[in-house]
C-alpha cells in the first residue's frame, strides 16, 4: 500500500512540475474583462445547477421517492 502512495505522490509531483513549467514558459494572453465576466458566470452557473440537482438527488432519496420507483421492478 505504501508503494502505491508513493507512486502517486510520485506522479503528482511530476505533473505539477510540468505543468508550472509550460505555465512559466507560455506567455500570458490578454483577456479583456467581458471574457472574465462570462467565464466567472459560467462557473457559477455550472456549481448553482451542480448543487441543486445533487441536492434533488439527496432529497428524492431520504424521502424515499426512489424506493417506491423500485417496487415496479420486482
Amino acid at each position: 500500500m505504501t508503494l502505491v502512495i508513493a507512486a502517486l505522490m510520485a506522479l503528482l509531483v511530476a505533473a505539477v512540475w510540468y505543468a508550472y513549467g509550460l505555465w512559466n514558459a507560455l506567455e500570458s494572453a490578454d483577456m479583456p474583462t467581458w471574457m472574465y465576466v462570462a467565464m466567472g458566470g459560467g462557473i457559477i452557473f455550472s456549481l448553482i445547477i451542480g448543487c441543486g440537482l445533487m441536492a434533488l438527488v439527496f432529497y428524492s432519496n431520504r424521502q424515499g421517492y426512489d424506493d417506491r420507483a423500485n417496487d415496479f421492478h420486482d
